[in-house]
């Protein structure tokens, strides 16, 4: 089956694919790519009202820290009400644009190595702790394995419709 973005964690498991957490983690594909995208192109938007290059990934950083402290909670198994997030607003109140690239791709890498090492320090019984996020029952491996899956949603765009 496949899905749509408005499908939400179906989606991004799909995109995240069948990989394990540490493997997802440790790749370094989204920066590699990123680091082929010039300073100038980064503040490129692909219409009036979208976001630029760089919040994109500043968005993705932000989804980041936010998603891997709910996961933190959920590997303690502490079953709390996992609450959304404006993703505009938090957007919209950052200083990405501002930022060089370079300055957010030294962010995205450190979050991620953050990321890493935490999904690496968890156990086999941690992944497998279920919880809710939003409506849905979710295991601690598949919640993380979306954290991947948003990101692509998100390279596949600036791929689609910055480049």
């Amino acid at each position: 089956m496949t899905y749509s973005p408005q499908d939400g964690f179906p989606y991004y498991l799909d995109l995240a694919g069948n990989s394990d957490c540490q493997t997802l983690f440790a790749s370094t594909t989204t920066l590699s790519f990123l680091e082929t995208i010039s300073e100038e192109k980064s503040i490129f938007w692909y219409a009036p009202g979208k976001w630029s290059i760089k919040q994109v990934v500043g968005h993705i950083v932000d989804h980041e820290r936010i998603k891997m402290n709910r996961a933190f909670w959920l590997s303690r198994n502490q079953q709390l009400q996992l609450w959304g997030y404006d993703q505009e607003a938090l957007v919209q109140n950052a200083r990405f644009d501002e930022q060089t690239f370079q300055e957010l791709l030294t962010d995205y890498k450190n979050v991620r190595k953050a990321s890493h090492s935490f999904v690496c320090s968890l156990s086999t019984e941690q992944l497998q702790i279920n919880g809710k996020a939003k409506d849905q029952e979710v295991s601690l491996s598949d919640f993380l394995r979306t954290i991947i899956g948003h990101e692509l949603h998100h390279i596949n765009i600036i791929k689609e419709k910055y480049l």
